[in-house]
């Protein structure tokens, strides 16, 4: 199941970026952070592709939403000018970022290229 990420749970499981200028993942699993809007079509093709991907990589990776509405300071703070974009953060490399509704299979050699997680 994906979960919904505010500033503060976001500051704690994905990045402390008031703390640090430097990239450093604070998760225990690689994740994908989608930032969306409830308004945003595209943004609605995407989520059920990322559910089914969230039931089939349980354990391997979590999959995080951003309401870009309600967290306006972390799409700031990430540049985001286009919806849907994610971001791919592997445990031990710099994250990636991706803009667009992009297909399931897409995201499924994402996962593995990037975020290194099989099923």
């Amino acid at each position: 199941m994906t979960e919904m990420l505010s500033k503060e749970t976001f500051l704690k499981k994905v990045f402390n970026f008031e703390e640090n200028k430097d990239w450093k993942f604070e998760g225990d699993l690689p994740c994908i952070i989608d930032f969306y809007a409830d308004w945003c079509g595209p943004c609605k093709t995407v989520a059920p592709i990322l559910e089914e991907l969230s039931d089939e990589y349980e354990g391997k990776i979590n999959i995080y939403k951003v309401d870009t509405e309600a967290e306006q300071e972390l799409a700031a703070a990430f540049g985001i000018r286009s919806i849907p974009s994610m971001l791919f953060c592997p445990k031990d490399e710099q994250p990636q970022m991706a803009q667009g509704a992009l297909p399931k299979h897409n995201l499924e050699q994402v996962i593995k290229d990037v975020l290194k997680a099989e099923k």
